[in-house]
């Protein structure tokens, strides 16, 4: 697993090191300059819409739902990395409903590259591979019903 993972941040910086050798090909992706900075957590969608907060309006937005999340990936121009977010799990009840069990914070930190389309994280067994699309970061998920769909990130 350590070696697939230090093998494919070695792809990344290679393909960063082509990308900025062969000048600019009009590829619309992200350079590594424009990614620094904060990213906050703004989404956790769900497959499936929930009321969590019981105030009558199901959102797939688990944000919306639950107020003790939070959390960000920082990514530094010297291509370390910190993320923090909430640990939480969702948890059907005997009515057939949703809660939210906020117990901690998750923190990693470590290297990242990128190739103008994704991120790639090491030092981390949650992060991996991140998705760039439009000004957002996304990490999707697959998880059981009403799962996690993805965790989406703006720059701040």
């Amino acid at each position: 697993m350590k070696n697939s993972k230090l093998l494919m941040l070695s792809t990344l910086s290679f393909l960063m090191i082509q990308s900025c050798s062969e000048g600019d090909n009009g590829d619309p992706g992200f350079s590594s300059a424009e990614l620094v900075g904060t990213w906050d957590l703004v989404e956790i969608r769900l497959s499936e819409g929930v009321d969590i907060d019981g105030n009558g309006t199901r959102s797939s937005n688990l944000l919306d739902e639950a107020d003790c999340i939070s959390g960000a990936i920082v990514l530094r121009e010297d291509t370390s990395y910190q993320f923090e977010q909430t640990s939480f799990k969702i948890v059907a009840n005997a009515n057939g409903q949703y809660n939210t069990d906020c117990y901690g914070t998750y923190l990693a930190t470590g290297v990242w590259a990128s190739n103008g389309s994704e991120v790639a994280f090491q030092g981390s067994d949650v992060l991996g591979i991140l998705q760039l699309m439009g000004n957002r970061i996304i990490w999707s998920e697959d998880e059981a019903l009403p799962g996690v769909e993805a965790y989406i990130y703006e720059k701040r």
